[in-house]
């Protein structure tokens, strides 16, 4: 299991389904009658906690909170290609909207 500290960032492949699936979706294939597509998009988070019953709490750029658990295999931290081509879609902690 990846160990997890507060201010690393992480990348999660959050799985989708749509009518439509947007810009950023990687891994797109139809559903059984071909209506809808399921897809994975990569999401650019921040650790703010992590907490003692093996889960983590995220910040996502917006300042939106989530919980995840640190085992779920959507989640790896971000290698440095991943900081400098997506820099701008890491939150920074020093934003006041993201403190606690």
């Amino acid at each position: 299991m990846i160990q997890f500290r507060v201010g690393d960032a992480i990348v999660y492949h959050k799985p989708k389904s749509s009518f439509c699936p947007g810009p950023r979706a990687k891994q797109v294939f139809p559903l059984e009658h071909g209506e809808e597509y399921h897809y994975v998009v990569d999401k650019f988070w921040k650790v703010t906690r992590v907490h003692s019953d093996g889960t983590i709490e995220v910040t996502t750029r917006t300042g939106k909170k989530h919980q995840l658990e640190a085992s779920d295999p959507n989640i790896r931290k971000a290698d440095i290609f991943h900081h400098f081509v997506h820099r701008k879609r890491f939150p920074r902690l020093s934003d006041p909207k993201l403190r606690h």
